[in-house]
């Protein structure tokens, strides 16, 4: 996995291509372009980068070499000039199974949603949204969740180029230009299912988790087919309209400071504000993404 530096160019045509068709569509479209908002994830995805130089990397390649040292097996990817294709299976799926978890957990916990509610900031959809990620998943921690492949042997490269694979599949998923792909729907998670997730319609919330595959979803009861012909709603359940990059990408982190200035006295009651679902609250005078997607 090591050798993905040697495919930068066609990484960087993959990137730039599906951008140009989609501001193509929207002309053909006659559909307006958000250019306001991709500027603003553009600028959160340069300061992302610049902190992660900053401060040594994501936290995955920081910790890897130290968690490798307690593996109980060793399992490269590659032995020789020879690809062990089972060992390259295994990871994949094993790395999609612990990545739905981690996305899931995104949603349910606050502490996670803090970093990972920039990605859900837009308010329209189109590839740039894949850009715009929260750049503290170091401080929350939540990446912690793949801690179980370095110890089941797989090499920190290895693991941190499936990840970029996957990755680099999910960024084609955040569009309105494509529809619905057949016989795909089943297995793979699509632009339908992905639209799904980024939607804040209450019957939308809380679902299509996956990575590349859909089928953790399906399997857990947290799939939701896209409805035809009806509009979805995107961004936060509560409308983030700032274009101050720096705001977006801390504003969930402001808000647990107040809550945490507000209930330092009351530490059972601060412990579920900070890992509790976005949304809970003491008094009720708020709402999870459950409750809102939960008839009265």
């Amino acid at each position: 996995m090591d050798g993905l530096l040697h495919f930068g160019p066609i990484v960087l045509l993959y990137f730039l291509g599906l951008g140009l068709m989609e501001v193509l569509w929207h002309r053909y479209k006659k559909r307006a372009y958000n250019w306001t908002e991709s500027a603003v994830s553009i600028a959160d995805m340069i300061i992302r980068n610049l902190v992660l130089l900053a401060i040594g990397g994501p936290l995955l390649a920081q910790i890897g070499p130290w968690l490798e040292k307690y593996k109980i097996a060793d399992m490269p990817l590659r032995v020789g000039d020879s690809w062990q294709w089972g060992r390259v299976a295994l990871l994949f799926l094993s790395l999609e199974f612990l990545y739905y978890w981690f996305h899931r957990w995104s949603h349910e916990i606050r502490w996670f949603w803090a970093t990972h509610a920039v990605h859900h900031s837009p308010n329209s959809m189109n590839f740039m949204t894949a850009e715009r990620l929260g750049w503290t998943q170091n401080i929350s921690g939540a990446m912690l969740v793949f801690a179980p492949l370095f110890l089941a042997g797989f090499h920190t490269t290895d693991i941190l180029g499936m990840f970029s694979l996957n990755l680099l599949y999910q960024y084609w998923l955040h569009t309105e230009m494509f529809g619905r792909l057949g016989p795909l729907e089943h297995l793979f998670n699509t632009p339908s299912h992905h639209r799904v997730h980024h939607a804040s319609n209450p019957h939308y919330l809380d679902a299509n988790y996956g990575g590349v595959l859909i089928i953790f979803d399906k399997l857990f009861g947290t799939f939701i087919s896209e409805k035809h012909g009806e509009p979805i709603k995107y961004g936060l359940v509560k409308p983030l309209n700032s274009r101050n990059p720096i705001y977006v990408a801390l504003h969930e982190w402001m808000n647990i400071l107040e809550d945490i200035k507000a209930h330092w006295r009351e530490p059972e009651i601060l412990v579920k504000y900070l890992f509790d679902r976005p949304g809970w609250s003491h008094d009720g005078s708020r709402k999870t993404s459950s409750q809102i997607s939960t008839p009265t």
